[in-house]
């Protein structure tokens, strides 16, 4: 399984961008998807997941109600719909697959993207 993030780019706080994860290899579309992101000099942490059928969907505290997390109507495609966006939310974002359920522990998943850095300026 390949993953391919894109998206990330420069907004002023307040603004909106929405991030893009194309999968492929087998059965992607039976893999749970999750967003994961880096700050500099912090740990990766948990932002949200979705199923593999995208009927469930989890979100980190600190994204509720501004982050959409959603699957293409192929399932191989996930996107990130974020909003509202704050200078905390600056970092490199990942998008990650697993075979099994959605989680947001980062050594539940298998496959890994590249990163996409979306920085919010004040």
């Amino acid at each position: 399984v390949q993953l391919q993030a894109s998206g990330g780019g420069l907004v002023q706080a307040g603004g909106s961008l929405r991030l893009s994860c194309a999968a492929s290899g087998r059965q992607v579309s039976s893999y749970a998807m999750g967003w994961f992101r880096q700050a500099p000099g912090k740990e990766r942490e948990f932002v949200a997941a979705i199923s593999w059928s995208g009927g469930s969907t989890y979100y980190a505290d600190s994204v509720k109600g501004r982050f959409t997390i959603s699957r293409g109507n192929a399932k191989n495609t996930v996107y990130l719909q974020m909003n509202s966006l704050e200078p905390e939310d600056t970092a490199v974002y990942y998008c990650a697959a697993t075979f099994g359920v959605q989680s947001w522990v980062t050594t539940d998943y298998d496959y890994w993207g590249q990163g996409t850095l979306v920085t919010v300026s004040s």
